[in-house]
C-alpha cells in the first residue's frame, strides 16, 4: 500500500516546484548539502541500526540490473507504452483504496502518498479535494508541537479490552452507562459489508470484522475482530437495561466467518491478511 503511490511518483518522474519550504526540508532531512548527494549510492544506503536484514547477493544484482538496463528502457517506445499501463493500473488501484478506506487510508503515510498522486494525476480532482480534510484525521498538537500519529487510532480495539476489564472485575452495574456508550460504539464500529470486488483488487474478506480503530478505513485486523467478539459476548450477559441490546445473532456468525477466512493453509492466522507467497520468495531477499 505505500509502494504502490511511490512507485507511481517515481514512475511519473514528477518533481514539484522548488520553494523555500522544500530548499529548508533539504536542508533538514540530509546529513550533507543536497547538491553533493550521490543517489546512486544513496539508492542502497541504510543506517546500521535499521539493517535488520541486509539485501542478498542475488537482490543486489537484480536491483542493479533493474537501475541500469530496465529502467532507463521503460522510457523510450515502445516499452513506454508497458509504463504508462502499469501507471493507470497503480491509479486504479490507488482510487480503490481511497474510496473504501473514505480517504483515510491504512496509514498515514500511504494517506498522504496518495494524495500526492492524486494531485499530480489532476489538481482540482475530486478525489484530492476529498483527501485534504482527511489529513486532520492524524494531526495532533502536543506540549513541543505539531506530531502525526502512526495510525488513524486504535479505538475498537481499546474499547473492547476496557470492556472486557469491567466485566472481568464484576464492575458493569457500577459503570453500566460507559458500557453502553462502549457497546453501542462497537455495534457500529463493525465492518459489515465486503469491499466491491476486493478480490480483483488482492483484499481480503471485511464483512463482519473491525479494524482497529473506527470501522472508517474499511481495514480488517483479525486481532481487533476477536477482541470485539469477546467483548459483546460477556456484555450479551447483562440485561439490556444496563448495557443496551446486544448485537444481532447474524452479525456475530458475520464476525466469526470473517476470523476464520484469516487462517492459513498451515493452521497459522494471520493478522491482516492470508499469506499469499511461498518461502521461496526469500531467495531473492
Amino acid at each position: 500500500m505505500v509502494y504502490m503511490p511511490m512507485a507511481y511518483i517515481y514512475g511519473k518522474k514528477f518533481v514539484g516546484p522548488i520553494t523555500p519550504t522544500i530548499l529548508a526540508l533539504r536542508d533538514e532531512l540530509y546529513n550533507k548539502p543536497y547538491s553533493e548527494i550521490n543517489w546512486n549510492m544513496a539508492r542502497s544506503s541504510c543506517a546500521k541500526e535499521d539493517l535488520v536484514y541486509p539485501p542478498s547477493r542475488m537482490q543486489n544484482i537484480v536491483l542493479a540490473c533493474l537501475h541500469k538496463f530496465v529502467e532507463p528502457m521503460l522510457s523510450w517506445w515502445p516499452f513506454n507504452k508497458l509504463r504508462k499501463s502499469a501507471l493507470s493500473s497503480l491509479m486504479d488501484h490507488i482510487h480503490y483504496e481511497d474510496e473504501n478506506s473514505n480517504y483515510v487510508g491504512l496509514c498515514p503515510i500511504n494517506k498522504v502518498l496518495n494524495m500526492i498522486c492524486c494531485w499530480i494525476e489532476d489538481p482540482n480532482s475530486y478525489a484530492f479535494k476529498r483527501h485534504l480534510p482527511r489529513i486532520h484525521d492524524f494531526l495532533w498538537i502536543s506540549e513541543d508541537g505539531m506530531k502525526a500519529k502512526v495510525y488513524v487510532g486504535c479505538q475498537s480495539w481499546e474499547t473492547s479490552l476496557i470492556a472486557q476489564a469491567f466485566c472481568s472485575t464484576k464492575l458493569a452495574k457500577e459503570f453500566a452507562p460507559v458500557l453502553r456508550k462502549a457497546h453501542g460504539f462497537l455495534k457500529a464500529a463493525q465492518v459489515t459489508q465486503n469491499f466491491p470486488t476486493y478480490n480483483s483488487y488482492y483484499r481480503e474478506r471485511s464483512k463482519g470484522a473491525w479494524t482497529l480503530s473506527n470501522g472508517e478505513n474499511g481495514w480488517p485486523i483479525a486481532d481487533t475482530t476477536a477482541e470485539a467478539i469477546k467483548a459483546l459476548l460477556l456484555l450479551s450477559k447483562y440485561s439490556p437495561s444496563l448495557v443496551g441490546d446486544p448485537i444481532e445473532e447474524q452479525r456475530l456468525y458475520d464476525a466469526v466467518d470473517c476470523l476464520l477466512s484469516y487462517v492459513n493453509k498451515d493452521g497459522t492466522l494471520s493478522s491482516a491478511e492470508c499469506k499469499r507467497t511461498t518461502p521461496w520468495v526469500e531467495i531473492l531477499t
